[in-house]
């Protein structure tokens, strides 16, 4: 089938990648403009954008979609698919109407749950056990398409947002597959989504990073595994403000909430508000790597 891909982050190149080897035409790969990044503020390529010219694809980059060439551009492409992987623009109506099958789309959520900009971060954020992908056809309204077909899988308890995103990014890749597939040989099922369930997956925010310690030790936990790898968990400790990579349920306690009450080799213990505590295992100081709390306690001992 001739595909035009639209993709820009690290979840987006298993679908790219699993297209090429299922051979596809990839008419043309459209990804976001390079950005500088690091120290040296050097212009990166996106990682869609590394895989497309490893694999000898063209590549365009517009700063906006909805220019009248850029649209000139695609109707010439001629495609009969366009598949979008997180491409980080919405896409205007005269777009989707280009290709001459469908214009689809890979979601990282048991859509009509968590429509929007973090799926997989808000499925951890609020303790969900189950998610997955969906292929929909992309409409109007944002992730409110049609679906085509939709896999789970379960949220590991231990797992942060960074490891689900690449599980899924897999998963999606796998689902996209079949998809296409079903479309060709056109057996692809058509369901329209009821409304939305659950709240609008928004982006995430720095503001969301604090740990308010008189939520309960759950609510917390999920908070440092769904905001890996931006914007962090963050807490006070010993006058400084910081970053909190892995963390677990403890024991219980009648200290007041943020109270430090252990410190050592299994982790730093603070009490939560429901009696509970919070056993910080992994973080990072300001300017400093991440490293294990029993590590961080070598340098700076806690006095209880």
């Amino acid at each position: 089938m001739r595909i035009v891909f639209m993709g820009t982050p690290e979840f987006a190149v298993p679908s790219l990648q699993r297209l090429i080897d299922d051979g596809h035409t990839i008419a043309a790969v459209y990804t976001q403009p390079d950005r500088p990044k690091n120290r040296g503020m050097k212009l990166v390529p996106t990682p869609v954008k590394a895989l497309a010219m490893a694999n000898g694809l063209t590549v365009r980059q517009p700063e906006k979609i909805r220019d009248e060439a850029v649209l000139e551009e695609l109707r010439a492409l001629a495609p009969e698919l366009l598949v979008v992987a997180a491409y980080g623009k919405i896409l205007p109506e005269e777009l989707l109407r280009i290709p001459t099958m469908a214009a689809i789309n890979v979601h990282s959520s048991l859509l009509p749950k968590y429509r929007g900009a973090a799926p997989i971060n808000w499925a951890v954020l609020n303790g969900d056990r189950e998610t997955g992908v969906t292929i929909q056809h992309l409409g109007v309204e944002l992730d409110a398409g049609d679906i085509i077909l939709v896999k789970k899988t379960p949220i590991n308890p231990e797992e942060d947002a960074q490891q689900l995103y690449e599980r899924l990014a897999i998963l999606g890749a796998e689902a996209l597959s079949e998809a296409v597939k079903a479309l060709a040989d056109g057996t692809a099922t058509r369901t329209p989504q009821p409304p939305a369930d659950g709240p609008y997956a928004a982006m995430l925010t720095k503001e969301m990073s604090p740990i308010d310690w008189n939520k309960n030790a759950e609510t917390i936990v999920n908070q440092i595994r769904g905001l890996i790898p931006w914007p962090c968990a963050t807490m006070e400790l010993q006058g400084e403000r910081v970053k909190v990579y892995r963390a677990s349920v403890g024991d219980a306690t009648s200290a007041e909430p943020g109270t430090i009450i252990g410190a050592g080799k299994s982790g730093i213990a603070v009490a939560a508000g429901d009696g509970r505590a919070v056993l910080v295992r992994e973080l990072q100081r300001p300017g400093s790597k991440r490293m294990s709390a029993a590590d961080y306690l070598l340098g700076h001992p806690i006095q209880l």
